[in-house]
């Protein structure tokens, strides 16, 4: 184990134990409630519990039922490849594991059910669903230790792989980068979904460098370029378009998600969810 994981995993649990003591990650159901299933609507029935996603589906009225929640299944899955590469530096893929080790502390701490879940190009490490440290500790290593320059994750088989796995109605946070299209639909319809986007703070607004050579993270080829000030507003407004349309498609399916900076600490974006 490496003192710089070692730093990281002591920090995480520094924060969970004082930062989110007495914050329970089922308020993040609203009211601490969990799925039941899905039925159709009759006569009575509170139409604010109305799934208008399965209703158009299906052409008519149906209500998301919910139980008391007794033991909250807490689920956290990643989908990593290349593109957590930035520059000359994995640090998203550092506050990726970070964020994903908060998520674990809080859930052991409250005492709820956790299973991690990381998607690689070249294999899926997943824990049982537990409440002790150990599983969780080794899930967050595998994140900080996973190679993935020169590789590329198919994240729509990931998701549905993710989709047959999880039986159980869940909390479910997925964390990526999101540079690519994926549909979190189905998953929506069953579990409760909360997207974390990681990003580096230089990809939102990257700044003019003239001629440099650049290096796909992901396939490894490399071509020279000039990053001139029409190359790189062109660039905003690509990356501009592909967040609207992951807003809009969180958004339609009442997706909450947080957006970590590599310069923020994930606790405190964290916090705004715990409330």
């Amino acid at each position: 184990m490496t003192s710089d994981f070692r730093a990281l995993q002591l920090k995480a649990r520094h924060q969970v134990y004082t930062l989110l003591s007495g914050r329970n990650l089922s308020q993040l159901y609203g009211e601490g409630y969990d799925f039941a299933e899905l039925r159709e609507y009759q006569q009575g029935d509170d139409i604010r519990k109305i799934n208008w996603t399965v209703t158009a589906k299906l052409g008519k009225p149906y209500i998301k039922e919910l139980h008391a929640n007794r033991e909250l299944s807490v689920v956290v899955a990643s989908l990593m490849d290349g593109s957590l590469y930035f520059k000359e530096s994995n640090a998203k893929q550092v506050s990726l594991t970070q964020t994903a080790m908060l998520l674990g502390y809080a859930a052991q701490h409250n005492a709820d059910l956790f299973t991690g879940i990381a998607y690689t190009p070249h294999e899926v490490y997943a824990t049982p669903p537990t409440k002790q440290l150990y599983p969780i500790e080794t899930f967050s290593r595998h994140l900080y230790e996973s190679r993935l320059l020169h590789a590329r994750l198919d994240r729509n088989t990931a998701i549905e792989d993710l989709f047959k796995r999880l039986d159980k109605p869940s909390l479910l946070f997925i964390i990526s980068d999101f540079l690519e299209e994926v549909d979190l639909s189905l998953l929506a319809q069953k579990h409760e979904v909360i997207a974390i986007v990681i990003r580096d703070a230089q990809e939102e607004t990257p700044f003019p460098e003239g001629e440099v050579m650049l290096e796909d993270p992901r396939g490894g080829n490399k071509r020279r370029a000039w990053l001139s000030d029409r190359t790189l507003a062109s660039y905003k407004e690509h990356y501009a378009l592909h967040d609207a349309a992951l807003k809009a498609h969180f958004e339609r399916y009442d997706i909450r998600h947080i957006k970590i900076l590599t310069n923020q600490e994930p606790i405190e974006r964290l916090l705004r969810l715990f409330g």
